[in-house]
């Protein structure tokens, strides 16, 4: 990827597209295109087909994608399943008309059965029945990944999927109807000791197992797949490390500095028993995760403190 390519990062003000462009711009890239929602809705095909004729991009970042916890994932079913595939299929469509040198398409480890053993592999993929909570946006990511394979086999589009694990850090969503578990737990330590509240409410058992990535170490796994991974197979990156999400809620209660209790609202769904990448794959292309889970809670909780 030339340093003076025309790149398109799809969800460049989110989490994982902002990252992406600190990655390439700290890397010496400057010739970015990009659009907000408002400028471009990526959900029409015209409009999707009007910007590749007009700009052209050689590379393009598909980071874009409507996204949530577990909350917003069941109760906007249909939203989950419709935005996501319209996304894509405009964005991965275009880009084969439009002769893009290369694509790489950001899925999620949903994607995987519910009860698939442990530590996910690649392979597992469509093996068994998927968590019912979170299926819609799943069915929408295993669409993606699908259809850039069927492009490569039946058109040469050089078109890569990754699978990122559970991920928090810069531009991460904080709205606790909406967020994911560890920046909601984050806002709700904090503002329990804000407040001087006796005690913070973690949903579910606090028993499931989840893996976390620091956004900006997945930017750096991109960054590096890009440059050197060609193949139709998809690849997971993670850390390879999990931890019970009762033990995050007490990292981060440690982090904030919070002294009260942890409550459970049993009443609240636990989502996935356990969701651990196999990141084999990741590590045999000469990548593997450097931040620590909590030197980065550390880091994101010293920058958004003052946000809440």
């Amino acid at each position: 990827m030339e340093k003076n390519a025309k790149i398109y990062i799809a969800g460049h003000r989110g989490m994982v597209g902002s990252a992406i462009r600190r990655k390439l711009e700290a890397e010496g890239y400057t010739n970015f295109v990009v659009r907000t929602s408002r400028e471009l809705d990526l959900r029409n095909q015209q409009a999707v087909n009007v910007f590749f004729e007009q700009e052209k991009p050689e590379y393009i970042f598909l980071a874009a994608a409507k996204v949530g916890g577990i909350h917003a994932n069941n109760t906007q079913r249909g939203a989950f399943i419709y935005d996501n595939l319209m996304i894509q299929n405009n964005v991965i469509h275009a880009a084969y008309l439009n002769e893009v040198k290369k694509l790489m398409f950001l899925g999620s480890s949903c994607i995987y059965p519910k009860l698939a053993d442990q530590p996910l592999r690649e392979d597992c993929l469509l093996t068994g029945a998927l968590e019912p909570t979170n299926e819609p946006y799943a069915i929408a990511k295993i669409a993606g990944i699908k259809m850039c394979d069927a492009y490569r086999d039946q058109y040469g589009c050089n078109f890569i999927s990754v699978m990122p694990t559970n991920l928090y850090g810069p531009n991460d969503n904080y709205d606790l109807k909406n967020s994911h578990v560890l920046p909601a737990l984050l806002r709700k330590f904090h503002e329990a000791k804000a407040n001087n509240t006796p005690h913070v409410v973690m949903w579910g058992t606090g028993t499931p197992k989840r893996e976390f990535l620091h956004v900006d170490d997945l930017a750096d796994a991109c960054y590096h797949l890009m440059l050197h991974y060609n193949e139709a197979e998809t690849v997971n990156i993670g850390t390879g490390e999990d931890i019970a999400i009762k033990d995050l809620a007490l990292l981060i209660k440690k982090i904030v500095g919070y002294e009260g209790e942890i409550q459970n609202d049993l009443t609240k769904p636990d989502g996935t028993p356990r969701k651990l990448l196999d990141v084999g794959k990741l590590a045999s292309k000469g990548w593997k995760a450097k931040i620590d889970l909590e030197s980065g809670v550390q880091s994101v909780y010293e920058e958004v403190k003052e946000k809440f």
